[in-house]
């Protein structure tokens, strides 16, 4: 069935992870038009659509703001269009770090305890106490993220978290592994462990091709026991139905030195290039890149389809 749709794939968008979501639109666009489908690069530069006539479905892979945030879902309903993954109230529960820790710790999911700030009079210290990680909750790709581990360092951290909002999230600093689960159609995937050659998992280490930095090493299937490996993945699942997601996501998840899994966020509109985390993970399946954008494509299809009826 979807052989005989147009397909618009939707990339750029207007927020801080332009760069990143090209490529990532790209690279879907080539994997689903290399299995034959009738694809079609969408770039989109601000908060509205220019969608080709006779668009049947909508892929999304807007990162952050605009393509991860409800907006483009609720612009997608509005004209009728079906469109990828995550909707409405899961892309604005998913986004808002502070709206998912709620949902979370709503779920007996774990998670890092955690200060929600409201800083619209200044900046301002949290009472935890350092070491804690410094968050805008609206942004993607570790963008404006600090580890604080010295008192002193705080309140230069706040003061640039606050020029992305009004809210801070203010999370305790758990060390251990980064690991990163994707989940499709409610199965979770195999385990990635990210292991930076330097520092933390920021930007720079997410993209070195754009930062110059020292990138970051993957193992997939993490290497853990088995037990380690289900509490992890039940972990991830937990906070994917927790916020509702439809489809797919791809979750953060650290694991401290006494092998207990806690949940950092979910990411709705993953990276989508056959190096990425979640095309990883599916490859470890046996789910090669073309087919896992297929899959998204035929699950989301169907979901809007049925959700119309």
């Amino acid at each position: 069935m979807i052989r005989s749709k147009k397909i618009a794939v939707l990339m750029g968008g207007p927020g801080s992870e332009r760069r990143i979501s090209l490529a990532s639109g790209t690279a879907v666009l080539q994997a689903l038009r290399s299995l034959g489908l009738n694809a079609q690069a969408v770039d989109v530069t601000g908060t509205t659509l220019d969608l080709p006539a006779g668009t049947d479905l909508a892929f999304n892979v807007i990162h952050g703001t605009f393509g991860e945030d409800g907006q483009l879902q609720e612009l997608l309903e509005s004209l009728g269009i079906a469109y990828t993954g995550a909707g409405v109230q899961s892309s604005r529960r998913a986004f808002d770090k502070n709206l998912a820790k709620v949902a979370f710790l709503g779920a007996g999911v774990p998670t890092p305890r955690a200060e929600i700030m409201d800083v619209s009079g200044g900046a301002r210290l949290p009472s935890m106490a350092p070491p804690f990680v410094v968050k805008p909750p609206c942004e993607g790709s570790s963008v404006g993220v600090h580890i604080v581990r010295d008192p002193a360092e705080a309140a230069a951290a706040m003061l640039d978290a606050a020029n992305y909002g009004d809210q801070i999230l203010v999370e305790e600093f758990i060390a251990g592994k980064e690991l990163t689960v994707g989940i499709l159609n409610d199965q979770a995937l195999p385990i990635v462990h990210i292991a930076p050659r330097d520092g933390f998992y920021d930007l720079a280490n997410k993209y070195p091709w754009m930062s110059g930095a020292a990138g970051s090493d993957y193992h997939c299937p993490a290497d853990l026991d088995e037990a380690t490996t289900r509490a992890v993945q039940d972990a991830a699942l937990a906070a994917h139905r927790a916020l509702g997601v439809e489809i797919y996501s791809r979750v953060d998840v650290l694991l401290d030195a006494s092998n207990r899994p806690w949940v950092l966020e979910a990411n709705t509109i993953p990276g989508m290039t056959e190096t990425s985390l979640l095309p990883k993970a599916a490859a470890a399946t046996g789910l090669a890149f073309p087919e896992l954008c297929l899959r998204i494509a035929e699950l989301s299809l169907a979901l809007r389809q049925d959700r119309a009826r």
